[in-house]
């Protein structure tokens, strides 16, 4: 464990160093000679839905530190969130009532998997894991879909109409929040994992499970938690994105896979890097728009930073964030 400690210790500042010159490098390029109006507009808006990226991978990298389980249902529990939310509204829910239902439903969904699905799987393959989680997903992407059908809907946040200036740019209150939000859930997690006794369990669960089973760490208890974190962040990010990408079930769900390749950015272990994967990946995205050339290309942006990272990380060894089961 030492060893593959110190390999990963060893790699992990010339690989952030690295990849935030080459993103930088990359969104220069596509920036070039475009006013700054115009792309200032265009980085904020990026800026706002790669924190939500961010913050999705957030989620991802608590969840399979703690757990062993990489969750592709994040996406379909945050999608029946703020569709509920926007149902609740249209039969004149007050609003803030709404949004904690959604919350509240989001975490109901994780918490119900991971207490009484993913105990099923413990001893299975991590693979295995992964794809159960994808069922899920289509399970609730399903049953979201039956219950509010294909049409053109709006949510709306009252923090839309709010709006500050920065160096010129007109940037919703909204979009604020959601940058804000992710930075302090990462402060706050980090504190969380470091500074208490939880998260104390979190991290010996991710580095030798069988051991600390044997140490008497609560891990039913302790595995709850991290599922109610992952469900509770799912929410959230599905509020968001309601409100600033579409609100549409089956986008929302499979907005999960740039979430997933910002957690590989932190390979599935520092939430530092995967906030920047995260914010890097959503601004390439929104300036990728600017080409007319490659802004048909742009969805497929996640996948390939996703893979590129990989290559770069692996180069035919073993995985580093494999766990040791």
């Amino acid at each position: 464990m030492g060893a593959r400690h110190n390999a990963i210790m060893k790699t992990k500042f010339p690989f952030a160093a690295l990849y935030v010159a080459g993103m930088l490098l990359i969104c220069g390029l596509l920036a070039w000679g475009r006013p700054f109006p115009l792309v200032g507009l265009f980085v904020v808006s990026g800026l706002a839905v790669g924190s939500l990226y961010a913050l999705g991978g957030v989620g991802l990298v608590v969840l399979y530190r703690t757990t062993g389980v990489l969750n592709f249902a994040i996406g379909a529990f945050g999608a029946a969130g703020v569709m509920t939310a926007w149902q609740l509204v249209q039969w004149g829910w007050l609003e803030p009532l709404a949004w904690g239902v959604a919350l509240l439903l989001a975490t109901a969904l994780s918490l119900g998997y991971g207490r009484w699905i993913a105990p099923l799987l413990a001893r299975r393959d991590a693979v295995v894991k992964a794809i159960a989680t994808l069922g899920f997903a289509l399970v609730v992407l399903g049953v979201t879909s039956f219950l509010w059908e294909d049409e053109v809907r709006s949510f709306t946040l009252p923090t839309d109409q709010m709006a500050i200036r920065v160096w010129g740019l007109r940037v919703t209150v909204t979009r604020l929040i959601a940058f804000s939000a992710t930075l302090l859930v990462v402060i706050g997690i980090w504190v969380y994992l470091e500074r208490t006794r939880t998260g104390l369990q979190m991290r010996a669960l991710a580095n030798e499970r069988e051991v600390s089973a044997l140490l008497g760490v609560p891990i039913l208890k302790v595995e709850t938690i991290a599922w109610g974190i992952a469900g509770l962040i799912a929410g959230f990010t599905g509020l968001m994105f309601g409100d600033l990408i579409r609100l549409e079930p089956s986008i929302i769900t499979f907005m999960v896979i740039p979430s997933i390749a910002a957690a590989i950015c932190g390979r599935l272990d520092s939430l530092v890097m995967v906030l920047i994967g995260g914010l890097s990946i959503g601004v390439l995205e929104s300036l990728l728009t600017l080409s007319p050339e490659l802004k048909s290309v742009r969805n497929v942006a996640p996948f390939v930073v996703a893979i590129a990272v990989l290559l770069m990380l692996q180069q035919g060894k073993r995985m580093l964030f494999e766990r040791d089961e």
